[in-house]
């Protein structure tokens, strides 16, 4: 088998069931310099309507995604999420509100969004707050993130 040399491209493909475009529109709403970078539309011979999108192209942070109408049957599940990490407690609230608006707050820094994609928005250096039991402790009885009582309890 030949080697391969050079390091392929990996883009999330996010299965939705009819609003690829809508979800795409938001998520580029949410994030400073996201934008759409185009799609593909029915020709008639995919499932769903003719002359709409099938497919939905957009980019976040430099991360390339691609939303699919591939209709009901596959909902996002916990077992795959996206983090986004913060620099201070005002990044983290205003993520939180955005993604969480219309969706679920979970535990420990998780979110559902409205399309139910799953989100965990933490401080950058979450690892080092939660290192210690106490940390550990104070962050496991956290919905949202605060970043200033994660880091008291870190250091006791």
């Amino acid at each position: 088998m030949a080697a391969v040399t050079r390091v392929a491209q990996v883009t999330p493909f996010l299965w939705f069931d009819g609003n690829a475009e809508e979800a795409a529109d938001f998520y580029v709403s949410v994030f400073p310099s996201a934008r759409k970078l185009g799609g593909l539309i029915n020709p008639g011979e995919a499932p769903g309507p003719k002359g709409k999108p099938l497919t939905v192209a957009f980019e976040i942070g430099g991360l390339g995604f691609t939303a699919l109408n591939g209709g009901p049957g596959f909902p996002f599940t916990q077992a795959v999420s996206f983090v986004v990490t913060c620099v201070d407690q005002e990044e983290i609230d205003y993520y939180w509100e955005r993604l969480s608006e219309g969706g679920q707050e979970i535990q420990c820094g998780w979110l559902k969004d409205r399309y139910g994609l799953f989100w965990q928005i933490v401080p950058e250096n979450i690892f080092e707050l939660v290192k210690t039991s106490k940390g550990m402790l104070a962050m496991m009885g956290m919905v949202k993130f605060d970043i200033a009582a994660l880091e008291r309890a870190a250091k006791e």
